[in-house]
């Protein structure tokens, strides 16, 4: 169980901006300013009984939950995600390519209107059947990523987006993705950046009586990834941290906390300034290219 406290959250945002106010990134009237907002925030009423106790909830469980909605709106992970993931992808011959926690089949579609003959692996069987519906000439597999339904050397294209952060470890997954890839195949892969998980961008989930909850989510290190790779014979080709652009112009704050589905972002809204001056030039995802040696 977590304890989203708003104030938390927001006294964190202004620390992490105050601090890059201390190395000399914003002048005097910043950091005064971003002071007096923390007393104000300190003493704001509306702030002190509005946590929220979270159910930490495993990824099985959380994917269940999430199948219902995942492709009701689409998600901004995917405007970062995807034009690297295709700078990579789109140049590979057409071959036989798996769509590692493959989700509603976002990718396996892509990767199957490209040529390439797709299995989708997935351990939610509500994900899977969405998939099959949007790519049906897929081959779908219910397995778990650390020991994957797929034979040894059998691909040449290992695809995994938005899923290894939901993994405590890294090293048993990247070495299943390595065992099935044909010497010289291909990995793409790409999750939320680490710095990102840190500022909370975890989906926001509810169970069946209505309880909050987040699935388990890890921040891997940009060095966890590589090493975990070079161990299995994986060598980096390109490695991407696409950031965000911040507003340059001063805001007005928001007023409101806006719904806890809706948090943190509402609540960055809240210290508009801080928080762009805490994200300037954090990156939000982390997108890796690995081919396997020869």
């Amino acid at each position: 169980m977590s304890y989203e406290h708003p104030l938390a959250y927001l006294l964190g945002v202004e620390g992490l901006a105050l601090l890059r106010g201390f190395i000399g990134e914003f002048d005097q009237k910043f950091v005064d300013d971003r002071i007096a907002e923390v007393r104000r925030l300190v003493n704001d009423d509306s702030l002190r009984d509005a946590a929220v106790d979270v159910a930490r909830v495993e990824p099985d469980e959380g994917y269940r939950l999430w199948a219902r909605s995942y492709d009701a709106g689409r998600n901004t992970a995917f405007d970062f995600d995807e034009p690297m993931m295709i700078e990579i992808i789109d140049p590979l011959p057409p071959g036989i390519a798996l769509d590692a926690a493959c989700g509603t089949g976002r990718w396996t579609q892509h990767l199957t209107a490209r040529g390439h003959q797709v299995i989708g692996v997935d351990g939610s069987p509500e994900m899977l059947a969405h998939a099959q519906n949007r790519a049906p000439t897929a081959e779908f597999r219910q397995g778990d990523l650390r020991a994957l339904p797929v034979e040894t050397d059998s691909v040449d294209l290992v695809v995994c987006s938005l899923a290894l952060t939901h993994a405590p470890e890294l090293d048993p997954i990247i070495a299943e993705f390595a065992r099935v890839l044909r010497p010289g195949g291909h990995l793409a892969l790409a999750d939320m950046h680490p710095e990102r998980v840190l500022r909370g961008a975890i989906p926001t989930l509810r169970r069946a009586n209505g309880q909050p909850a987040r699935p388990a989510s890890y921040r891997h290190l940009v060095g966890d990834y590589l090493r975990a790779a070079l161990r299995v014979g994986l060598q980096p080709k390109a490695c991407v941290e696409p950031t965000i652009a911040t507003d340059p112009e001063p805001r007005r704050p928001a007023r409101d906390l806006g719904p806890w589905e809706v948090w943190p972002w509402s609540l960055a809204e809240l210290v508009p300034d801080a928080s762009d001056a805490a994200d300037d030039g954090v990156p939000v995802m982390l997108i890796w290219h690995f081919q396997l040696a020869q």
